[in-house]
């Protein structure tokens, strides 16, 4: 299967095209799913993990599936719940084909979740409600662990590294991220599913392991 993107490394940019040449750039510090970034937000600069990078661009939908479920769900936006499931099962229904490859996509690339379920609460939950206007503050996210299989890694990572003279924490995740992905790719689809966006989790990850490096020279 012909995988729909790339990865291009530019200094620090990062860009993803998908299949409908849309081009999103870590160096322009733009959401993967799409969302502004509030100056307050932007970092000074954005290293270009690779690995970190590539596995959460793969588990959002292609641009072409999200605009067709946008125009669904701004459709049946003032839908109950009954109403609009009943829909939901008409349009999946129409676009069958659609939702196959999509979902014969993300289970190639790796994701183990339910992918129509995700769909769904896409489609409910966050398209349905997607619009210009200003939105509400929202209610402070509770705060979300990294695994300990995660955790274990990082810490025999950096104890391996200090070995060396020459280690350093800004190299070393750069070097975690490229030998422990199974355990990155596991990690990230459960952040995902906790709507967290591409920027919290590359940051969350990253910080983690600064943690993680503090705590292992202060023992």
């Amino acid at each position: 299967m012909k995988e729909d993107f790339r990865i291009v490394t530019n200094s620090d940019i990062i860009s993803c095209d998908d299949c409908n040449n849309r081009t999103i750039l870590f160096g322009d510090y733009d959401y993967l799913d799409g969302s502004e970034m509030s100056n307050s937000q932007k970092p000074d600069r954005i290293k270009s993990d690779d690995n970190l990078n590539t596995f959460i661009y793969r588990f959002k939908f292609t641009q072409n599936f999200m605009d067709e479920m946008y125009k669904f769900s701004k459709v049946h936006q003032y839908d109950d719940r009954k109403s609009f499931k009943e829909a939901w099962e008409i349009w999946t229904q129409e676009q069958e084909d659609l939702i196959e490859r999509e979902v014969a996509r993300l289970n190639n690339l790796g994701y183990d979740g339910d992918v129509l379920d995700k769909m769904f609460k896409s489609a409910r939950y966050y398209f349905r409600k997607k619009g210009t206007s200003k939105p509400e503050p929202k209610e402070r996210r509770k705060y979300l662990g990294v695994h300990k299989e995660l955790l274990d890694a990082m810490d025999a990572h950096i104890l391996n590294g200090r070995n060396s003279q020459e280690y350093k924490p800004s190299d070393g995740f750069v070097d975690f991220c490229k030998t422990n992905t199974e355990e990155l790719k596991e990690e990230i689809a459960k952040l995902l599913e906790n709507d967290m966006d591409s920027y919290e989790i590359m940051n969350k990850i990253k910080k983690t392991y600064k943690n993680r490096y503090f705590i292992s020279i202060t023992k």
